[in-house]
């Protein structure tokens, strides 16, 4: 596999002048830059100038000051720009926007890491800045449209900051097994981390969310500058199991096809779309190597959508539950044949749908969803060869809900294990066995990889849905990610089995990032968070859970009648499904949005598929394999991924990224210091068994409580033969009872009791800590001694770097003058870089002493020629040392 680019440009500065806004882009560290000019003398049109060339901090310097000169006025006191002028710092451009007048620039200002694939670390947008392009003069030349604030509000209601995510390094767009996948056509010699040239690979357009803001000015610019967002859910937790860290990631892709809310987008349109459609991996990675091609990986992937067929729901007269209604009469299958032929050209077959609607009711309601959904796969089926055919799986959910006497999360359970078993998991690594049986298909050779290496496919995937595909199938879509978690941890070496219990602490972890992804979704389609939680399909605590119900049930109600109709209009101006004109109707006066998701009810020619052949015979030759991996190649027409660069530079290494050794940061300031942690987070204090898959009973005295209870006895029993032996009297007022044990601390201290000495005297005996417990002498044979002059100033050193790397410290001027002294041979650190939230410095090292520096050649010129004669007194030494050994 080739090196994968890194997007150099992740920290991003906006200079100003009357006629051109320059973008100065640059690296991490601030060595490599990249300048781009944009003309702000045009009103409507976007001229942007990049000359694709790389620049030194010196280069850019020059440039700036350069500008700075030429833009002056040439007046004093004369009115406007002042030479140049920093507008704002950000860390990525999204893209570039226009409604009626000129265009926006929109920036991210603020960026949050939210998880860590193999040295990949991926950010949350947390907010962002649209600029104006056109200058003063423009805007004062003209006369304004009256609709243009409008459309900037109603394109800022898309919140940016709410669950956008985006990595300079990983494609998002793309699962890790894709990403991992060899690619064929690249040089061998591409793996050379001298290698002056690397590939560049393609998002899924399907999954990038400002894809029409980069429309137009993608091929005018260094790719470097372009940074592709996804919008959904990311979120990853650390698993301890006694000190071995594994990390899961929970990755959720909206697509932005058919995109909307709730009753204003279901079922499918004339593509093969499907409303809400979701894409969720499960990634369970070694923690302990970061090296992306030589990590060891797990991922598991399933999918989530609306029934694909012609359907919607009438919310004229809104009430809780509308009628659904077929639109349209499908006898040949066409909408779900065209979302199930995406569907096995991206994860391969076999396709398995699992579906959770109602299939007994009084009036019949989502009842007529599983009869058109059976009826579309029965059809599609006869023409698919049978080892390739879509699975159907039927599930009342809410019936077996509502029986006392039906588990469905045991019936849930039987479904994951026949799912998994089918399609497999995803395994990357030296060294990893799989645990289920593994078809021939799926296993590949990874190109210049030892025998140890395992390199396993996922194929083909699950596919659950209900009516809103958000409460069940959350809970359908965990219980799947449970069984796939044990086998994951089983093939990372982590479980001797490829099971896990409920009411462990990492299964609790997996439901707390299976509800927040719950919630998220239901959030950005339904209005609100899940109605139905997973604990409340586990039959836990039903009537703390049934008021929480009613409330997101109102809520999910208030969104859906008086705010998504708003919401669709964003997301249709996000998007570039409309695109506002000069003499075109305007958004909000449009009466359905039916004509923007449906070319074919807009009039567009559309190639129709064959009643019988609805697949690409490509996919179908491709099966079981995926065929997007299959023609995972770089042809002659693509040669543009392929990236000429410098050796070295352009391509930078994930390791440098993630550790960033350039920069001095603190364990606060890290993510996988702040990632939830298994022992901080989900252990409970009086836990006796370390284990983060130890089941924890939750009953009125669980089974930590008697083992704390029978520990609190033997402490006492402990203390109060400490306090016989330092000569307290033996009776039975001072033992305390079994049936009390410790006493409250509410209680009155009681008065130290008189003990008789030598001399007939009495006084009154204090207990002091060294009577209660063992010295260090007595437990580890080492007793703690006054720390030495010269460790005293190494300390004073360490702390002298400290407050030096804090200028602002009101301390550091109370410090003693010994520290003083050790503050002047300390390192000094100087800032430098101009963005306030890093922490880098340029290092000037301490001096050395000139008996330090001698060992140090010594030990260089050892290395060089050799050991030196040994010396009488070193050998007499020597022969001290094997004489003891042989006593």
């Amino acid at each position: 596999m080739a090196n994968i680019m890194i997007c150099n440009l992740q920290k991003i500065v906006l200079y100003e002048t009357k006629a051109r806004f320059y973008v100065i882009g640059s690296n991490n560290t601030e060595d490599i830059f990249r300048v781009l000019k944009i003309d702000r003398t045009e009103p409507l049109e976007l001229h942007i100038s990049d000359d694709k060339l790389e620049y030194s901090r010196t280069e850019v310097q020059n440039l700036l000051r350069t500008l700075e000169v030429g833009n002056r006025p040439k007046q004093q006191g004369q009115k406007g720009t002042a030479g140049l002028a920093r507008t704002v710092s950000a860390f990525g451009i999204l893209g570039f926007v226009r409604f009626l007048e000129g265009y926006y620039i929109i920036l991210i200002t603020k960026r949050r890491r939210v998880a860590i694939i193999g040295g990949h670390t991926i950010y949350k947008i947390e907010d962002s800045s649209m600029v104006y392009i056109p200058n003063d003069a423009c805007v004062a030349a003209k006369v304004p449209h009256p609709d243009e604030a409008k459309y900037v509000r109603n394109f800022q209601n898309v919140d940016l900051s709410s669950n956008f995510y985006f990595s300079y390094s990983y494609d998002l767009t793309n699962t890790l097994q894709h990403n991992l996948t060899p690619v064929i056509g690249v040089p061998d010699n591409m793996d050379s981390p001298l290698s002056p040239r690397v590939y560049r690979p393609q998002p899924v357009m399907k999954y990038v969310w400002n894809a029409f803001l980069w429309d137009q000015a993608c091929k005018d610019v260094h790719p470097d500058w372009v940074a592709y967002i996804i919008h959904g859910f990311i979120g990853q937790v650390n698993i301890c199991t006694f000190g071995r860290s594994t990390y899961i990631a929970l990755i959720a892709r909206r697509s932005n096809q058919f995109a909307g809310t709730r009753f204003l987008k279901r079922g499918a349109n004339s593509e093969g779309y499907v409303a809400n459609e979701v894409e969720t991996e499960q990634i369970v990675q070694d923690a302990s190597l970061t090296q992306f091609k030589r990590g060891r990986y797990t991922s598991f992937v399933q999918v989530r959508g609306s029934v694909p067929g012609m359907w919607s729901q009438d919310i004229s007269n809104m009430v809780p539950k509308p009628p659904i209604n077929l639109d349209m009469a499908d006898p040949y299958a066409r909408f779900a044949g065209g979302h199930f032929n995406q569907m096995l050209g991206r994860y391969g077959s076999p396709v398995i749908v699992i579906n959770l609607v109602k299939k007994r009711e009084k009036r019949k309601r989502e009842a007529i969803l599983s009869e058109e959904l059976v009826s579309a796969i029965k059809y599609l089926n006869q023409f698919l060869p049978p080892r390739h055919s879509i699975q159907y799986i039927a599930l009342d959910m809410a019936r077996y809900t509502k029986n006392p006497n039906l588990n469905v999360i045991k019936r849930l359970d039987t479904i994951a294990d026949m799912v998994v078993r089918q399609t497999g998991i995803f395994l990357s690594g030296p060294h990893m066995e799989p645990s289920l049986p593994v078809r021939p298909q799926a296993r590949c050779v990874y190109p210049n990889a030892d025998d140890s290496f395992t390199f396993i496919k996922q194929i083909g995937t699950a596919r659950t849905n209900c009516v809103d595909c958000l409460d069940r199938t959350n809970t359908a879509q965990f219980v799947i990610g449970k069984y796939a978690l044990g086998h994951q941890l089983f093939c990372l070496g982590v479980l001797d089995s490829p099971t896990v219990e409920f009411d462990t602490d990492a299964v609790r972890m997996l439901e707390d990032l299976y509800e927040d992804m719950g919630d998220t979704l239901a959030l950005q389609y339904g209005g609100s968070q899940l109605v139905h939680s997973i604990r409340t399909y586990r039959k836990l605590s039903p009537w703390t859970s049934h008021s929480r119900d009613i409330k997101q049930t109102l809520s999910r109600y208030y969104s859906n009648t008086f705010s998504d109709a708003d919401k669709q209009s964003a997301l249709n101006l996000f998007l570039g499904v409309y695109q506002p004109h000069w003499r075109g109707p305007s958004l909000w006066d449009l009466p359905t949005d039916y004509y923007l998701h449906h070319s074919e009810a807009a009039g567009q020619v559309m190639n129709r598929p064959s009643c019988t052949q609805w697949f690409d015979i490509k996919i179908t030759q491709a099966l079981p394999l995926p065929y997007n991996e299959v023609e995972k190649s770089i042809s002659q027409q693509d040669q543009s991924l392929i990236v000429q660069s410098t050796p070295a530079l352009e391509c930078t290494d994930p390791y440098f990224d993630y550790y960033r050794p350039c920069e001095l940061t603190s364990l606060q300031e890290l993510f996988c210091s702040n990632m939830p942690h298994s022992i901080r987070d989900f252990m409970p204090k009086t836990a006796q068994n370390y284990s983060p898959f130890s089941v924890r009973v939750s009953q009125s005295k669980t089974k930590e409580e008697l083992d704390s209870s029978a520990d609190q006895k033997s402490a006492a029993r402990i203390i109060t033969e400490r306090l016989i032996a330092a000569g307290s009297p033996k009776t039975n007022s001072d033992l305390p009872s079994s049936s009390e044990g410790t006493s409250s601390s509410d209680e009155e201290p009681s008065e130290p009791r008189s003990v008789a000495i030598a001399g007939g005297k009495s006084r009154k005996q204090e207990v002091q800590m060294k009577d209660l417990f063992p010295t260090t002498k007595d437990v580890y044979g080492v007793a703690i001694q006054n720390p030495e002059r010269h460790d005293i100033s190494i300390y004073q050193r360490f702390v002298s770097v400290d407050l030096n790397s804090r200028s602002s410290c009101p301390d550091v001027h109370s410090v003693s003058g010994r520290t003083k002294r050790c503050m002047k041979r300390a390192t000094r650190l100087i800032p430098n870089s101009v963005f306030s939230l890093d922490s880098s410095y340029e290092v000037t090292p301490p001096t050395l002493s000139r008996s330090s520096r001698a060992v140090y050649e010594a030990y260089v010129l050892r290395g060089m020629v050799g050991a030196q004669p040994v010396f009488a007194k070193n050998r007499e030494v020597y022969k001290k040392f094997v004489k003891f050994r042989n006593m």
